[in-house]
């Protein structure tokens, strides 16, 4: 074999890595935005449970909530009674909340995104998020004994609460495991488990999903779908803080 054999044989090494390499990145960016939008789809409702568990106290809360993509949503507390109309709004990068028993509606401020919402696990920050992952974070693709481990660095002008994410994704149903959310020291903070796998309409994903804060030992978030629609008739004229006001 010659130079020029050697050359030409070089050339076409590097381009086939190169289109491998090409392929991996889109195809870590489909996986990606398909668990982005799995809950987060347009014009949908959702009727839900959500579990606190903590050292001192369990509590459970019915949920309902609208939502258009990751620009509009509405959720409202149904019980307990006590509970009951406290509510949360989001259009576009702004957040409100409603407290029925003193007929008060409150700007959430960016100094409290990562407070406790309803004194569960879950942050104003989760509920607030603006941005598809797909614009915040690089991913890279790697395939292990039947999951795919999508593994998402912050890009360098995201400003995001984590440094790093890891997404758990089952090669067969393509739907997320496990979600490992990783601060900027390096550091697993928090997991989220996927579970009980569900159709509602023409949509299948995982019903259960439990958040456990690793550095809170006994405390987990637990929320449950009870239903799911989608293409339901609102738009955005829906998400209004006159709408924020109402019990039902």
């Amino acid at each position: 074999m010659n130079f020029k054999q050697l050359s030409v044989l070089a050339i076409l090494t590097l381009f086939s890595a190169a289109l491998v390499l090409a392929e991996s990145e889109s195809k870590a960016i489909e996986l990606l935005e398909r668990v982005d939008n799995l809950y987060q789809q347009d014009n949908a409702y959702a009727k839900m449970t959500m579990e606190i568990q903590t050292p001192d106290y369990q509590r459970s809360m019915t949920l309902e909530s609208w939502s258009i993509g990751l620009d509009y949503s509405l959720m409202r507390v149904l019980a307990p009674k006590k509970e009951q109309g406290v509510a949360t709004l989001k259009r576009g990068n702004e957040m409100w909340n409603y407290l029925p028993k003193i007929r008060k509606t409150i700007k959430v401020p960016p100094s409290m995104m990562m407070g406790s919402w309803m004194g569960s696990d879950f942050t104003n920050d989760d509920l607030m998020r603006e941005g598809s992952w797909v614009e915040e974070f690089d991913v890279a693709l790697e395939e292990k004994n039947g999951v795919y481990l999508l593994d998402l660095v912050a890009k360098e002008n995201t400003i995001t609460v984590w440094g790093a994410m890891q997404i758990h994704i089952n090669v067969e149903t393509l739907l997320p495991i496990k979600q490992l959310y990783i601060d900027e020291d390096g550091a697993v903070v928090r997991e989220m488990t996927f579970s009980e796998i569900k159709t509602f309409g023409e949509v299948t994903l995982p019903t259960v999903m439990t958040l456990t804060p690793l550095n809170k030992e006994g405390n987990l978030t637990r929320v449950i779908y009870d239903d799911m629609q989608f293409n339901v008739d609102i738009d955005e004229g829906f998400f209004t803080l006159q709408n924020l006001q109402k019990r039902r």
